[in-house]
């Protein structure tokens, strides 16, 4: 009989790497489900029943899938070396595939040669609960990780595990969809939470993204500010038709006005506009396009620089997709185009770019001035 103990942390130089090369795909869909097929069994139902290496991964894997805490396997005719076999399958479980590398803290196992065949015998121990396991939601793409994010912001979320098909990113790429994701949701975004984010395995085409959240306040006092912010948003007289035009975006702008003020040191959040009345340009993009959508247009929050400074402004599609821009906080009301903006000082990461013959031109004014300061 041979027995070994495998925790995971002592075993990873033994691991061979998986290339992750593969970007996020466009398509996405979302599934709760997490299935792994069950071996072929032996006469005993209970006992799994394998015939060469991959057979004993999906077994021990299958194990893992179904919460096991223990697990019999039966080596029938088996074409390879048992002796080594059932370590390699074992860590490779537990520190290779997304689920085991998230769950699994360690496995111990032991074998015996029975006549004709090894029985192998396993211990399995977990780091987290069958809860936290079933919970899980598989995602593929961008635009599903973004969603679920929406949603599990929207409720407070303190956890969200992902199993996310195709990712070779970094822990950057997630942080960056969270910060996306909270501005997508003006109704819900009263802080942006702090992300712990942690990828299992570190590396590999699949992976399982675990994201802890912490909220600027607690969970209670986040769903009692919603839940008076929606009954504020539902008592102004916003029209119900839902028209896309400059004229209803003005009037979701003036609804806006009679109920806040712009102060630069004011609050951030549509709760701090629309309830207490004084925000900071921040705040006042939230609540306008909270506003906008309770009024059927089509809006978003842009995140770029005003005159060199940081600064919220909102992003609006009129009839025929006609793209607008709309500063809240400038006090004017005026819709601009992306060009009509940019001249006046805004910039954006996905708006108009100073082309090569302005940049040089820019910098020979520059030089100009610091030569004549010269020779003064």
């Amino acid at each position: 009989m041979k027995k070994q103990i495998l925790p995971g942390v002592l075993t990873l130089a033994l691991l061979f790497s998986l290339s992750g090369c593969a970007n996020l795909l466009e398509r996405s869909y979302i599934s709760s489900a997490v299935h792994v097929d069950r071996p072929t069994t032996a006469e005993d139902p209970s006992v799994l029943r394998v015939e060469n290496y991959r057979e004993l991964v999906s077994a021990v894997l299958y194990l893992v899938s179904q919460g096991a805490e223990e697990g019999t396997i039966q080596l029938h005719d088996y074409a390879g070396a048992v002796e080594t076999d059932l370590p390699a399958a074992c860590v490779e479980v537990a520190t290779q595939d997304p689920l085991g590398a998230y769950c699994v803290d360690y496995i111990k196992h032991e074998y015996t040669r029975v006549v004709s065949y090894y029985q192998a015998n396993l211990d399995i121990h977990y780091r987290r609960s069958q809860e936290q396991v079933r919970s899980m939601v598989r995602v593929t793409g961008t635009g599903a990780i973004r969603t679920e994010l929406q949603e599990s912001l929207s409720r407070f979320a303190t956890e969200v595990v992902l199993r996310v098909a195709y990712f070779s990113e970094a822990e950057a790429s997630i942080d960056e969809l969270i910060r996306q994701a909270y501005y997508d949701t003006p109704a819900a975004a009263l802080g942006l939470p702090q992300a712990e984010i942690s990828l299992y395995p570190e590396s590999g085409r699949e992976r399982v993204v675990e994201i802890l959240l912490t909220y600027p306040e607690s969970v209670e006092e986040l769903r009692r500010e919603s839940e008076l912010l929606d009954a504020q948003v539902k008592a102004l007289p916003l029209p119900s038709r839902e028209e896309k035009t400059e004229r209803a975006a003005r009037q979701a702008l003036s609804q806006l006005w009679s109920c806040a003020v712009y102060a630069p040191d004011g609050g951030s959040t549509a709760y701090d506009t629309l309830v207490s009345g004084v925000a900071d340009d921040e705040g006042m993009a939230l609540s306008y396009a909270l506003l906008a959508r309770r009024m059927g247009l089509e809006c978003w929050v842009i995140e770029g620089e005003r005159a060199g400074k940081p600064c919220f402004w909102n992003e609006l599609s009129l009839e025929e997709g006609e793209r607008m821009y709309l500063d809240p906080s400038e006090g004017t009301g005026i819709l601009y185009t992306a060009q009509e903006l940019f001249a006046v000082g805004y910039r954006w990461p996905d708006g108009p770019q100073e082309t090569p013959e302005k940049e040089e031109n820019e910098m020979e004014r520059q030089n100009m001035g610091q030569f004549q300061e010269d020779i003064q």
